[in-house]
């Protein structure tokens, strides 16, 4: 009911918005600028994301196949089984759900959104194999939905290459702020989770892992600080990432092999169901991305931005961050949104100000919410969300707090 209620809410306001800038600010534009908007979405919805989404869909589907079959899935689900049964105790220990989900975390740690987006739609529909309300999110729906709209990346590539494009002097200066910022709404979302749910975050092999995870993220962030270069760092971003989703690729394949298992036949199988996947989420993305668009071209988030600048001046606090802030009020909404509010500020700020990194910080601080919440829960039909929306916000509110707060540590 949570979703239904954001849904009419968008609308709701955004309706009210326009009405109001139309009275007393004579703005005769507003609503042809929204109708406009909610045309744009619904094609960007189906042309642009469904479709492209398909291909990719068809691909790794059939790449997941072939790496079930070949039992490389199953090896990795064994790897990963001490630390998912903690915090995924209804699934079991042997269960391609958790090959799945390491592979969706994987990609996303590599900043591969192209192949997490199939591997998560896997995951959750290996999920909902285990799920007895089969229109109700399951405990483990939720974790790995929070976990997965967290965002955690450890290589932003995309926000370094758009830096580099608009010229800033070193693009990859935002890439442990972004790591920082991520890796806190992660463990937020996380623990948030976790406790809603009565796990024992005490647990010694929970403590263990997620102690040893800190630890190899932190130890990465500062070999690569203290031996790299800036162009090093960004030319080993770029050719590890791929070259890991080359090895997952060559790897499958290879395992296959050595196990009899006819290839191109099991990739085909696998690759049947992208097409049906992409036309089942044609209308939850439709839906929620019109909404957004019209909460956007209503011009809602400036007011609130006012509002904000309004707020902490009041209290005497710097305010500079302000000026950021568009990027983070889009990016639990919509990706491509919160990519353009970066891009505006860079544009509009300079991209080497305050303002420009801390909205790259914020691109790379969490993932789309909203977006996540519809595409996948509506891949496998669900449609009670239980608290999954709360605590995938909180993650992201997390990340926000973070992002200003190593932004004014690194480049205030």
């Amino acid at each position: 009911m949570i979703l239904n209620y954001i849904w009419i809410g968008f609308f709701l306001v955004s309706f009210a918005a326009a009405v109001l800038q139309f009275l007393f600010l004579g703005d005769t534009e507003v609503f042809k600028r929204m109708m406009d908007g909610t045309f744009e979405s619904a094609r960007i919805a189906v042309m642009d994301i469904a479709l492209p989404l398909a291909g990719v869909m068809t691909l790794w589907l059939g790449l997941m196949q072939v790496g079930e079959k070949a039992g490389v899935v199953a090896w990795l689900a064994r790897k990963i089984a001490p630390f998912f049964s903690r915090i995924f105790p209804g699934v079991p220990a042997d269960h391609p759900a958790n090959g799945h989900m390491v592979m969706n975390f994987s990609a996303n740690l590599l900043g591969l959104d192209n192949a997490a987006t199939p591997f998560g739609l896997k995951a959750m529909e290996s999920l909902q194999s285990l799920n007895t309300d089969k229109e109700t999110a399951s405990d483990a729906q939720i974790m790995f939905l929070v976990l997965h709209t967290s965002g955690l990346t450890l290589i932003p590539l995309a926000i370094m290459a758009q830096r580099a494009v608009l010229g800033a002097q070193n693009p990859s200066d935002i890439f442990i702020p972004c790591l920082i910022a991520t890796y806190v709404a992660t463990v937020t979302g996380m623990l948030a989770v976790a406790i809603r749910q009565r796990i024992n975050l005490w647990d010694r092999v929970l403590l263990g892992w997620l102690g040893g995870i800190s630890a190899a993220i932190a130890a990465m962030v500062w070999g690569m600080s203290e031996w790299m270069t800036r162009a090093e760092l960004e030319t080993f971003s770029k050719v590890s990432a791929n070259f890991l989703l080359l090895l997952i690729i060559t790897g499958f394949i290879v395992a296959a092999m050595r196990k009899g298992v006819n290839v191109y036949d099991t990739f085909i199988e696998g690759a049947k169901g992208g097409i049906q996947t992409s036309l089942t989420i044609i209308p939850y993305l439709v839906g929620m991305l019109v909404a957004i668009g019209l909460l956007r071209n209503s011009g809602v988030l400036g007011l609130i931005v006012k509002g904000f600048e309004a707020l902490f001046a009041a209290f005497g606090w710097n305010t500079d961050f302000v000026n950021a802030l568009p990027t983070a009020l889009m990016k639990p909404l919509s990706g491509s949104g919160a990519r353009a509010m970066m891009v505006d500020t860079m544009k509009t700020f300079g991209v080497d100000s305050f303002a420009g990194r801390l909205a790259c910080i914020f691109q790379g601080s969490a993932d789309t919410t909203f977006y996540i919440v519809a595409l996948y829960f509506g891949s496998v039909g669900i449609r009670k969300t239980r608290y999954a929306i709360p605590m995938g916000l909180l993650a992201d509110l997390a990340g926000v707090i973070a992002a200003i707060g190593v932004a004014y540590l690194f480049f205030h």
